[in-house]
């Protein structure tokens, strides 16, 4: 009687632990656009964990270079899901884009480092722009900035940090757009000067070469930062209510998971991004880095989002404010958490 009391109680625990999961009578596929950063980890273990699968999901992974060109997969029907920074979603809207952001992943991710021949000049300076100005004075030459496309996170705030917070002179930079895994390779190569990069970039760049110097925290250059979002096709979302349901409930128990223990979540994350360059030592380093900063709660990011908006129509990358009340989607997040 006692054993069959405790199968009982074991029947009724795991009844209790799946009870939350949004009801699905198939496996829904799903092709997911990412881009191959520590701010998509959520996504990374929610898939490794199997947590998307018993959300009644059938993934598809497509990794991207950029927000920006991801944008024109997502315009094009070619994926559902888009897990990149915010700032490219606001341009999608104004073009008549229907995406939703459904989730936050990270905050405060970009950060820019200095090249070994850079890095000096920041150490005897009395100001980051006079760093700047004396690197340009002694090479001859303005200081080449890595980033990613106009449009982008990591060029938003580059662009927020040289000229809103160092105060640099426009004459003592060249701000050069390349892919995430060219920024990388250029600033160990030395064929540029700095970058904004984000992790696990961070934590390798370094581990290969400790005169990488890391100048500006993600705090520094955009204040509660809005990094990696999850958003959602308009059309997906509209036919999909519960699995997009289950995608956030997915992304929430990785993110619990990404900051109780990261030495579990390391493996989901460097399985979809060491590919052979990094090992599981470098990612967990990476996740456990100031610069990783992980959230789900969408409302985190709304008034950063706004501030980052406005600052994107002064440089000329975005026409007009999104309202930001079709951009974010609470909906799916608030039915999962209740309490």
């Amino acid at each position: 009687m006692r054993i069959l009391f405790k199968a009982f109680a074991l029947m009724a625990s795991l009844a209790a632990t799946t009870v939350s999961w949004p009801a699905a009578a198939q496996q829904v596929p799903v092709r997911i656009g990412v881009i191959p950063v520590i701010g998509a980890a959520p996504v990374f273990v929610a898939n490794g964990e199997g947590w998307l699968k018993e959300a009644g999901l059938a993934p598809a992974f497509t990794t991207f270079e950029s927000g920006p060109n991801m944008i024109q997969a997502l315009a094009s029907g070619t994926i559902d899901v888009y897990v990149a920074g915010i700032a490219p979603l606001a341009v999608a809207r104004t073009k008549g884009i229907d995406v939703r952001v459904v989730a936050a992943t990270a905050i405060e991710e970009m950060v820019f480092v200095a090249a070994p021949k850079l890095a000096p000049y920041f150490a005897g300076a009395p100001s980051k722009a006079e760093a700047f100005k004396q690197f340009k004075a002694k090479e001859g030459r303005p200081a080449r900035l890595a980033t990613q496309p106009p449009g982008s996170v990591p060029n938003t705030t580059l662009q927020h940090w040289l000229w809103q917070v160092a105060k640099a002179d426009k004459a003592d930079v060249e701000i050069v757009a390349m892919g995430i895994d060219a920024t990388q390779q250029a600033l160990l190569a030395g064929a540029v000067d700095g970058a904004s990069i984000r992790e696990p970039a961070l934590t390798i760049v370094q581990g290969r070469n400790p005169k990488i110097a890391l100048i500006a925290t993600g705090a520094e250059m955009f204040p509660d930062q809005p990094g990696t979002v999850v958003a959602v096709y308009g059309k997906f979302a509209d036919a999909n209510p519960a699995a997009v349901e289950g995608l956030v409930l997915a992304l929430v128990r990785a993110t619990d998971l990404l900051k109780s223990d990261p030495a579990k979540a390391a493996g989901p994350v460097e399985a979809a991004l060491g590919k052979g360059i990094t090992d599981v030592a470098t990612i967990q380093k990476a996740l456990s880095s100031p610069a990783a900063k992980f959230v789900t709660d969408p409302r985190t990011i709304i008034e950063a989002t706004k501030a980052m908006q406005a600052y994107q129509v002064s440089i000329g990358t975005l026409d007009k404010e999104a309202p930001t009340d079709g951009l974010f989607d609470t909906k799916p997040f608030d039915k999962v958490k209740k309490p």
